[in-house]
């Protein structure tokens, strides 16, 4: 069983950066598959990206590459999204979550556990 709690999110200009923070429970954190999600108003939650424990797999939605990254700690069992150049389109609210799947998948049906969400918005 895991937990999620996220945080960091809140108001930014477009340009700005923000970093998002996703504190899980649990002693077997390391063994999961650690994701961002985002919604926004009137679509569907979208994939953004991923990384297991190692950070030797990574993957980064086309919309975020060059832009956002996902980095974790697992001795504070905590997984970060540094965004930056952020744009109005990126406002949503960011959600993390948790697979165990065996590698970085970014089908929402993968992920077992989803943090109650963060709202990021980006004003022009």
């Amino acid at each position: 069983q895991v937990q999620l709690v996220e945080s960091g999110g809140g108001l930014v200009q477009a340009g700005g950066s923000l970093r998002l923070s996703c504190a899980a429970s649990g002693r077997t954190f390391r063994t999961y598959i650690m994701g961002w999600f985002r919604q926004a108003p009137g679509k569907e939650r979208e994939f953004v990206a991923g990384r297991n424990w190692s950070g030797g797999s990574t993957r980064y939605a086309e919309s975020a590459k060059g832009r956002f990254t996902i980095s974790r700690d697992n001795v504070k069992n905590t997984v970060y999204l540094q965004m930056n150049s952020l744009k109005p389109e990126d406002t949503a609210v960011y959600y993390c979550a948790a697979s165990l799947a065996s590698t970085v998948v970014s089908t929402i049906g993968a992920y077992d556990y989803w943090g109650q969400g963060t709202q990021v918005t980006v004003s022009s």
